[in-house]
Parts: C-alpha cells; structure tokens; sequence
C-alpha cells in the first residue's frame, strides 16, 4: 500500500514563494512521492520539479505572446481536425511547421477556396511561433490598411510600419480579397519591399497570387511586390470542403417524453 501524501512545510512554501517558484507547489507532492518511493534521486527529483516550472513558464509566456500578436486562441495545430475532408501537400505543411522559412526570411502563401482552414492553418504557424519565442504579427489584410491610414492622421505612420517591417513573422490574412486603392498598394509595397529577404510573411488567400496584380491600383508597383513575395515563398494550397461546416453547432436530439394514455370513462 502506498503511504500518506508527503507534507510540503510552511516554511518550503515560504521559500518557494520569495523565489517566485510557487507554482512548483502544483506538482511538488507528485515528485516528492515519486523520490520517496525510490523512483527519483536527488538530482534527478531536483531537474524534473524545474523542469516543471520551466514547462509552465514557457507555456505562460507563449500565451502572452500569442494574444499580444492578436492570433485567435482556438487556432492551434492540437485543435486541428485532421478527420476534415481537405487536401493539401503535407510535405510543404511539415516544412512550414518546421518553421525553417522563419529562419531564412522566406514567406508563406495558403491558398484556397472560401472555407478550407486557411486562417485556421496561419494562426496555428503564428501559435507555433510564438511557442518558440518568435515575435509574430497576425491582421486581416483589409485592417491593416485601415489602420495605416489611420496612423497617417495622428503621425504614427511611421511608427507603424517600422513595428510590421521588423516583426520576425507577419502574417497577413484574406489579403486581396477586395480591391487596393492607390494608398493601400503603395504601403503594401513598401512592406514587402522592406521585408523582402529580412523576414518573413504569412498570406492567406481565396485568390491565385496572378490575381492579385488585379486588385491593386498600381501595376507596376504590385507587379514589384508581388514578384518579390513570390520568388521567396511556399505555396500551400488547400482544396476540399468547407472546413467551418464542422464548426457549426449541432443539435442533440432530445428524448420523447413519455405520455401516458388515460382511457376515458364510458
């Protein structure tokens, strides 16, 4: 039969606390049972308790870092339902999760029809990101112009785009799914220009990158900009039903109450 759990004192708590270690207290009376028993040795108890505390604190701060990116927290690769009826080349996907593009400041398109899980497939690269300490940006492309043109009423234009051109991962969603006006292509010029072989962009789409010089007000600068995202970019592309149909609701059929049949007097 096992023993009693160890006790942690008052006076380890005191301590753990004044080292900003409290949270090893969750998991403290696991491994202190673990080392009585004969499981653990001493360094061997003293590298898995910090190991713990490790593991929450990166978990802590990616967290942190992800909400600060603004990548909705539901969109992680765990929470990807791999049973849905979309196809895509899972060579290029396992590459992407590598996150090497990251490394060498290439880019990323996700391309498809309305629905597949682009957005869902970005945010996860932006989570995974984060997770390995990677400052990451994610916006809708049609509010990141928004936003721009905003920053140019109260001077902090500047300041904005010096924030999305240094950031290690941008990720830029439903980009050119409406049109560009001379001021929105001239800025997503310059931000390509600027990040072109120094970091790297996420892009989803519903459209090919060829349609995209379309959208744009400027040929010649969308040409430019797109020519240089393109020649440094993995294209995954995903086909299949709409992946959003399997976050619908469902409704559980409720039971039939039970009636019971009085038989009328005569």
């Amino acid at each position: 039969m096992s023993g009693p759990a160890p006790s942690v004192s008052p006076e380890l708590k005191v301590l753990l606390r004044r080292l900003r270690l409290g949270q090893t207290l969750d998991t403290l009376p696991e491994r202190l049972a673990l080392a009585r028993s004969g499981g653990l040795g001493h360094a061997e108890f003293l590298e898995a308790l910090l190991s713990d505390e490790v593991t929450r604190r990166d978990r802590t701060s990616a967290g942190v870092r992800a909400r600060a990116a603004h990548l909705d927290p539901s969109m992680v690769l765990d929470a990807w339902d791999d049973t849905a009826e979309v196809t895509y080349d899972r060579a290029i996907w396992a590459e992407l999760v590598s996150l090497r593009f990251i490394e060498d400041a290439r880019n990323a398109f996700v391309l498809g029809p309305v629905g597949v899980g682009k957005t869902f497939l970005a945010s996860a690269l932006g989570h995974i990101a984060c997770r390995r300490r990677i400052s990451v940006h994610f916006e809708r492309a049609d509010k990141l112009h928004k936003r721009l043109k905003a920053a140019r009423l109260d001077a902090s234009f500047e300041v904005e785009m010096r924030k999305l051109i240094r950031v290690e991962c941008l990720v830029i969603d439903d980009l050119a799914i409406q049109a560009l006006d001379a001021t929105e292509t001239s800025d997503f010029y310059e931000l390509v220009v600027e990040r072109h072989h120094a970091a790297a962009t996420v892009i989803t789409s519903n459209r090919d990158p060829s349609e995209w010089l379309g959208v744009m007000a400027d040929p010649l600068l969308a040409q430019s900009a797109v020519d240089r995202l393109q020649s440094a970019a993995y294209e995954l592309v995903i086909e299949g039903e709409s992946y959003r149909r399997r976050e619908k609701p469902k409704v559980n059929p409720e039971p039939t109450p039970t009636t019971t049949t009085r038989r009328r007097s005569t």
